[in-house]
C-alpha cells in the first residue's frame, strides 16, 4: 500500500509595514497649501442608510505620489502614470541624521544589486512638518539614475528643501524620468530590500496623488540554493 505525502505546512503570511502616515485635519502641507477637512454630507439616520463625507484636501496630503506635472507643465498628470514603478521590489536604505541634504557618500554603503526602487530613511522618526526636514541632492539622484532605477521616495515632505524655489531636484527627476514618494514613514522599517505597493489614484488632471503605501517581506526563495550557488 502507497504511503501517503503528509499534508504541506502552509506558508507564514509575509511581514507588512504600512509606511503611510495618518490623514486627519493634523496632517501638515506646504504652508499656503489646502488643509484636510471633512464634513459629513449624507448622515445615517432613519430616512438615510448611510454616512458620506465630503473631503477637501491638497493630493500631496500624507503619503503621494508627485506627478510630472507638478513640476513641469505639458507633463503626465497622476491619472496619466504609468504604475509599474510604484510596485515591486525595494530597497530602504538608512542615512539616518545625515544633515540637510541626501549626498551621495551617505548612501554608497547600499549600492549593490540595486532594485528598481529606493527608499530613503533620513530620521528617526519621519517628519511631516515643513519646518525642517532633510531632502535629496541633485548629485544624489544623478547617481541612483546610473543603476536604472524607477523611482525614488523618502520620509520627509519633498525632495527639495522647503525654501527651494527652482526645484533642481524635482527637475533631475524628470531629467531621469524617475518616479518619486514623499512623506513616507520609515521608523520600524530595517535597512533592507521589500516589495513596495503605493499605487496613485486615477486622478486625471491632478500634480500628485495619494498613496497607502506599504512594504512587504519578500517571500523566501521556494527551492533554497545550495552553498555556494547565485541567484
Amino acid at each position: 500500500m502507497p504511503l501517503s505525502s503528509p499534508p504541506a505546512t502552509p506558508a507564514a503570511p509575509l511581514k507588512i509595514w504600512d509606511i503611510s502616515p495618518p490623514v486627519d485635519e493634523q496632517a501638515a502641507v506646504f504652508p499656503g497649501d489646502t488643509p484636510y477637512s471633512q464634513r459629513l454630507h449624507f448622515s445615517l439616520a432613519p430616512h438615510c442608510p448611510v454616512n458620506v463625507n465630503s473631503i477637501t484636501m491638497s493630493p500631496h496630503t500624507g503619503a503621494h505620489a508627485d506627478a510630472p506635472l507638478h513640476y513641469a507643465n505639458g507633463q503626465a498628470s497622476a491619472g496619466e502614470l504609468d504604475l509599474a514603478p510604484y510596485l515591486g521590489p525595494c530597497r530602504v536604505i538608512h542615512c539616518i541624521d545625515c544633515g540637510p541634504l541626501v549626498l551621495p557618500a551617505h548612501i554608497a554603503h547600499a549600492l549593490e544589486n540595486l532594485p528598481p526602487r529606493v527608499l530613503l530613511r533620513t530620521a528617526r522618526a519621519a517628519t511631516q512638518s515643513w519646518a525642517s526636514f532633510t531632502a535629496v541632492a541633485q548629485e544624489t539622484l544623478a547617481l541612483l539614475a546610473t543603476k536604472n532605477i524607477a523611482l525614488v521616495g523618502i520620509d520627509t515632505p519633498s525632495v527639495d528643501p522647503a525654501t527651494s524655489q527652482d526645484l533642481p531636484s524635482h527637475h533631475q527627476l524628470l531629467a531621469h524620468g524617475l518616479r518619486v514618494l514623499e512623506n513616507l514613514v520609515l521608523d520600524d522599517v530595517p535597512e533592507g530590500d521589500y516589495e513596495l505597493i503605493a499605487l496613485p489614484l486615477r486622478l486625471m488632471r491632478a500634480d500628485a496623488s495619494p498613496v497607502r503605501a506599504i512594504l512587504r517581506e519578500l517571500a523566501p526563495h521556494p527551492h533554497p540554493l545550495p552553498a555556494g550557488a547565485r541567484a
